[in-house]
């Protein structure tokens, strides 16, 4: 993404113990950022604007405006080549070696990685062949898989600029997102014991998850054979974990029927989290995806959706710049901020449905499945 990186996902969760003892699993070619929690430790507050969505977003003349200019091919190409460099720099001056993270990846044996992933036969969703993140072939290239952790990272210290170092930008933005799960599990669910991260892109969020709950049984799953390729890569040049991940090319279309096909092999899920997945969908395609939570969700199970928040004031308050640049990467964006998520969530029939901003710019939505 322009703004935000290129790591979507859906986490479906079944559980461990609450006692969260958080170890981050983001990090640079080299260094890995740790992040540990105690089990204590509440989810920070942050301000939200006056308004329910920003004047750039959805149907408002400033929104039809930036829409005109993202439509004209020249400008939209300029667009698309400003808010990668945007990105770029943003994380090279904060010590995120953008590039070196890609050509350590592209020069790499990842290419190998793929034989045992690809599925020839897999039917992509037509939103999901749009361009995005500035990428012309959206998430289905090399490049858009190679720079993906870095473009993760500079989102990350983006969103919290306050922070003094990545480590601790790694440790507010993704320690509330996980703490605002367990909190909401644990009131209403028990102990999680299995994880499906739906949408995991190079698996960040994956091994985020798996980290913080190591007693879980964790599966990440992506529409990209590239980003899983790299996911995968990665996950076998760390240290062996005692509960190792799986990594799954499925369709998450609307319906999910090879989804339906494999629940076995995820068993009984008791927690979702869909994380900075739906902005990236048609309206259309997140009510399918919470239709299919929903169904495939153990009773009393949570689904925690962490996306960009329409009520952040700093969203709110961005320039004319940045708002057209992000806007220029993500062709669904005004049919998320117009879509009452926690509207349609009741609608499919969640409960308990609770929303808390657990950065400058991210909510997360929490919901259970009735018992």
């Amino acid at each position: 993404m322009a703004l935000y990186a290129p790591n979507q996902k859906l986490s479906l969760a079944s559980s461990t113990n609450g006692n969260a003892r958080t170890r981050r699993a983001s990090r640079t070619s080299k260094h890995p950022v740790v992040v540990r929690m105690t089990a204590s430790s509440d989810v920070a507050a942050y301000e939200e604007g006056q308004l329910e969505r920003p004047k750039w977003a959805g149907e408002t003349p400033l929104s039809r405006l930036v829409g005109a200019l993202i439509s004209f091919k020249p400008i939209f190409s300029l667009l698309k080549f400003g808010a990668r460099q945007v990105l770029i720099s943003t994380a090279e001056k904060n010590n995120i070696p953008w590039r070196e993270m890609s050509r350590e990846i592209l020069e790499s044996d990842v290419y190998k990685e793929m034989e045992s992933i690809q599925n020839p036969s897999l039917v992509y969703p037509d939103y999901y062949l749009n361009p995005f993140h500035a990428y012309d072939e959206g998430n289905l290239s090399w490049l858009a898989a190679a720079e993906a952790e870095a473009a993760n990272l500079s989102m990350t210290r983006r969103a919290i600029p306050y922070a003094s170092s990545l480590d601790e930008a790694n440790h507010i933005m993704r320690g509330n997102w996980v703490k605002a799960i367990e909190q909401h599990h644990q009131q209403y669910s028990g102990k999680i014991r299995d994880i499906l991260d739906i949408g995991c892109s190079v698996g960040v969020s994956t091994a985020c998850l798996s980290e913080n709950f190591p007693s879980a049984k964790v599966t990440g799953l992506d529409l990209s054979p590239y980003f899983l390729a790299v996911a995968q890569f990665k996950e076998k040049r760390r240290t062996p974990r005692d509960n190792p991940i799986s990594w799954v090319l499925l369709s998450y279309a609307e319906p999910l029927q090879e989804l339906w096909k494999a629940t076995s092999m995820f068993e009984c899920n008791q927690n979702m989290s869909l994380t900075e997945h739906f902005h990236e969908c048609p309206e259309r395609a997140i009510i399918g995806l919470l239709r299919e939570a929903f169904r495939l969700l153990r009773p009393g199970g949570t689904v925690a959706v962490n996306d960009i928040a329409p009520k952040s004031k700093i969203l709110q308050e961005l320039p004319p710049v940045l708002f057209t640049l992000m806007k220029s990467t993500e062709p669904f964006l005004d049919e998320y901020f117009l879509t009452d998520l926690e509207g349609k969530m009741r609608e499919v029939g969640f409960v308990n449905v609770q929303t808390v901003l657990t950065d400058p710019r991210h909510q997360t939505v929490t919901a259970t499945l009735p018992h």
